[in-house]
């Protein structure tokens, strides 16, 4: 392959060339499609010659071709004429199955959606052979098959066509389709029955909603990937982790560009400024002996209200709690509460100090836990409050005491 492309490169040729155990695939790119097979012909001519060197032998007969083209109209590119090197004329296929994604010319991945759920829907029927000759399979039981064994083979590829701004009517419509025959045979329901009820009676969301879940979280485990990896160097924007492929990032798009691109790639690009830095769960500070509230133990006291008492009494609780700290300058209270709706996170602290409200802080952020949010607000009202003269103590009111 190290051959290959420096030959190519001499050569002035514009094709990129994966190899996957022993299939090899040349891309190539252009506004013409005669300077396009002309490429892929020069390419595989100094394949095939290289790997005769070497004494290997190329299968012509598995070569085919396939080409995209984002045209509206109908696109019936010419074939290619590979018999000079030893090979066939290759008429592109409409279709093209590779690694187990299935490509049309319009990338519309209609084929692909219905093949893996048309093998769902009769995964659904041949389980009817699992279960005991006399009682069958217990509903349980077939709800953890669905969810185990056909929901992954249905959504398997989603990343290619479930993103932002994608036509998604086709796709939704196969998929609930198959999500209702598979509800249908788990609870052993009428056909009349309407979707959303079963699926709620089957403890099951829409399929829409799932693919939504799987998508965000595909997104993030992007960053939980080696710093070499190759999406890397596409999406990320710090050049000291960027590599060779810098020309084909992200970065190097204007912003018209980028609105342009729709993908799975672009989502995962937004999705990390959305993303922010966590702390180690196996930091020494987290250890028993070594935490704060360990080091620093006469610093600290929790008051916890019973949840069993009267509503009134723990509000009287907390009424006498501010009345005595608001008699002594030297007290800071600090009443905070974080919450989550849509999405977005809203953390809020109130500082007061001697009765008088001295500062209010609001922060908002996305794709984060309430936990963190808890965490957040308690760590803000507390350096708000250090900033001020003489604070000896500090009381914070939160309803989360297991982030306390």
């Amino acid at each position: 392959m190290f051959i290959l492309e420096n030959q190519l490169k001499k050569l002035k040729i514009s094709t990129s060339f994966i190899s996957f155990v022993d299939d090899g695939l040349f891309i190539s790119q252009s506004n013409s499609i005669d300077i396009s097979n002309s490429h892929l012909y020069c390419s595989y001519n100094v394949l095939t010659e290289l790997l005769e060197k070497f004494s290997l032998v190329v299968e012509h007969s598995k070569t085919e071709i396939f080409h995209f083209n984002r045209s509206h109209g109908a696109f019936n590119p010419p074939s290619l004429d590979l018999s000079l090197l030893g090979g066939k004329v290759l008429l592109p296929s409409n279709t093209w199955k590779y690694l187990g994604f299935i490509f049309d010319k319009k990338l519309t991945f209609y084929q692909h959606v219905d093949f893996y759920a048309n093998k769902a829907i009769s995964t659904v029927k041949c389980m009817k052979l699992l279960g005991n000759s006399s009682r069958g399979i217990n509903p349980l039981q077939k709800h953890l098959l669905y969810r185990s064994c056909i929901l992954p083979i249905t959504l398997y590829g989603f990343q290619l066509w479930f993103y932002s701004r994608a036509p998604m009517a086709y796709h939704m419509k196969i998929l609930n389709k198959m999500q209702r025959r598979a509800v249908i045979w788990i609870l052993g329901a009428f056909k009349t029955f309407p979707s959303f009820g079963i699926e709620a009676i089957e403890d099951l969301i829409p399929i829409k909603l799932h693919l939504q879940k799987l998508r965000g979280r595909s997104q993030l485990r992007v960053y939980k990937l080696p710093h070499n990896h190759l999406l890397h160097s596409l999406i990320d924007s710090n050049p000291s982790r960027t590599t060779n492929f810098k020309s084909s990032a992200l970065d190097s798009l204007t912003n018209c560009q980028r609105s342009l691109v729709k993908g799975h790639l672009i989502n995962m690009a937004n999705k990390s400024h959305e993303c922010f830095s966590s702390f180690s769960l196996l930091n020494s500070e987290f250890s028993p002996g070594s935490r704060i509230i360990d080091t620093f133990s006469d610093c600290f006291s929790f008051n916890v209200c019973d949840k069993r008492n009267d509503i009134k009494f723990r509000a009287q609780k907390l009424d006498n709690l501010t009345i005595e700290s608001s008699s002594s300058p030297s007290v800071a209270l600090v009443a905070l509460d974080a919450s989550i709706k849509n999405n977005i996170v809203t953390s809020i602290s109130h500082i007061h100090m001697v009765d008088k409200p001295l500062t209010r802080t609001i922060h908002q952020a996305v794709n984060v836990t309430s936990t963190k949010a808890e965490l957040f607000a308690i760590r803000c009202g507390i350096n708000q409050a250090t900033r001020f003269d003489n604070i000896s103590r500090i009381i914070v009111i939160t309803d989360s005491i297991h982030v306390a």
